[in-house]
Parts: C-alpha cells; sequence; structure tokens
C-alpha cells in the first residue's frame, strides 16, 4: 500500500510540474521512483501517462503540420538511438542505469540552471537534427530521461514558445514509444508493468490540472528554479547510490 501510495503522489507531483511548465513528467517520475526501484522498472511505469500527457501537448498547437516535417530527421534519431540504447536500462542485473539515471538528471537541472542560451543556424539543421535524435534517444535507452540533449536543442531553433512546446510534446511522444517498443523487446514491458501504468495516468492527469491552476498563480520562474535545484539533489542522491 505504501509503495502505491508513493507511486500515485510521485505522478501527481510530476503532473504538477508539468502543468506548470510544460515538461518534466518523465523527469521527475523517472528520478523519484529510482529512489524506491529500479530504473527499467520505473521506465514501464511511466509509459502510459507520458505518453496521454504528450500527446496532448503535442496536439494543443498551431504547429502540428509544420513541426513533424521540420523534425522528422531528429524523430528518427530518437527511435534508431532508443531502440539501440534500452538494453542497457533493461539490463537490471547492472547498477550501471542507476548510475546512468542519477547523472541524467544532475546533467539536465545545470543545464537548466545555467540559462544556457544557443542558437542552431538553419542550415545546420539537416546534420545537427539526427545527432542529436541519436544522442537523446541513446540516453533515453539507458536512463528513460528525454530530455538531453533534445530540450535545449529544440530551444535554440528559434520556435515561437507555443511552437516550442507542442515540438517538446513531439520529441517526447516519440521517445515514450520508441522507450516502450525497446523495454518490450527486452522483455521489460509486461502486462502487470502496463496495467501499473494505465493506474498512474489519473495522478498525472489530476496534477496537470492543478498545475494549471497554479501557473496563473505562481512565478513560472520561481518555479522552475526550484525544480531544478530539486532535481539537482534527487539526481546527487541516484548517483552516489549507482556508484557506491
Amino acid at each position: 500500500m505504501a509503495d502505491l501510495i508513493f507511486i500515485g503522489a510521485t505522478f501527481l507531483l510530476a503532473g504538477v510540474v508539468k502543468g506548470v511548465i510544460g515538461l518534466g513528467l518523465p523527469t521527475i517520475a523517472m528520478g523519484l521512483l529510482g529512489l524506491v526501484m529500479l530504473p527499467v522498472e520505473a521506465a514501464a511505469l511511466l509509459v502510459v501517462p507520458s505518453l496521454v500527457t504528450n500527446i496532448w501537448q503535442l496536439l494543443a498547437g498551431p504547429g502540428l503540420g509544420r513541426l513533424p516535417r521540420r523534425l522528422g530527421p531528429m524523430m528518427a534519431g530518437i527511435l534508431i538511438g532508443t531502440l539501440a540504447g534500452a538494453g542497457l536500462i533493461a539490463g537490471s542485473a547492472s547498477r550501471l542505469p542507476v548510475a546512468a539515471l542519477g547523472l541524467a538528471l544532475i546533467a539536465y537541472a545545470a543545464v537548466g540552471l545555467s540559462r544556457l542560451r544557443l542558437h542552431v543556424p538553419a542550415r545546420a539543421e539537416p546534420w545537427a537534427g539526427p545527432v542529436v535524435g541519436i544522442a537523446t534517444g541513446l540516453v533515453t535507452g539507458a536512463t528513460g530521461v528525454f530530455v538531453l540533449p533534445a530540450v535545449p536543442y529544440l530551444a535554440a531553433l528559434g520556435l515561437s514558445r507555443d511552437e516550442l512546446v507542442q515540438a517538446l510534446g513531439l520529441s517526447f511522444t516519440v521517445s515514450t514509444l520508441a522507450l516502450a517498443a525497446g523495454l518490450a523487446a527486452h522483455g521489460a514491458l509486461p502486462v502487470a508493468a502496463l496495467g501499473g501504468s494505465l493506474l498512474a495516468l489519473a495522478p498525472a492527469l489530476a496534477g496537470m490540472a492543478l498545475g494549471g491552476w497554479l501557473r496563473a498563480r505562481v512565478s513560472p520562474e520561481t518555479f522552475r528554479r526550484c525544480f531544478f535545484l530539486g532535481l539537482l539533489a534527487l539526481g546527487a542522491e541516484i548517483a552516489w547510490r549507482g556508484l557506491s
């Protein structure tokens, strides 16, 4: 019962974060669940909430026709990289996925706190997109975290705010589907895990609704800073357990 309460609270909190700043549900869920279970188990629970919330985010924007064409090579890279790397997170006998998850959270928090302002010129997108996609896929396959280097790259493309939110939804949707396929290919996505993942959807959606309510009442920048500081501490603790 305590485990079920913890899982529900985790997805509720992850949904709140996503509702306020538009991302963070997979990252928060993987980080907190990584405290009590193996990353491969956490990744299996993540599938349904991540897929539903990111499809929702993908469809709620103006660039549904343009963005898949523009970002198609990157999405193909994510698929290839995730399928190639999924054996790492599925290899539950190793402590490497635990350490890798912690280090990925630390790296993402450091990037977020630094507020780096990058710019990718349009002429570089044909080769940069696939490279970033494959790198993101490999990180996803090893850790279950979808954000690096995809989020900084998408932020550097000069998209409008609405297009960026939609592009993140597209990237995370592809990453979720690719991770689910990779886990299934390695026998790490049992029916029982999908049932648990489906149950986790309700608190995630409730959290998103609460986050949308909070967005109009708190400073998004302050919330974002607290999010990354918390992620940094969480990543450090997980990395310490994985490496010690």
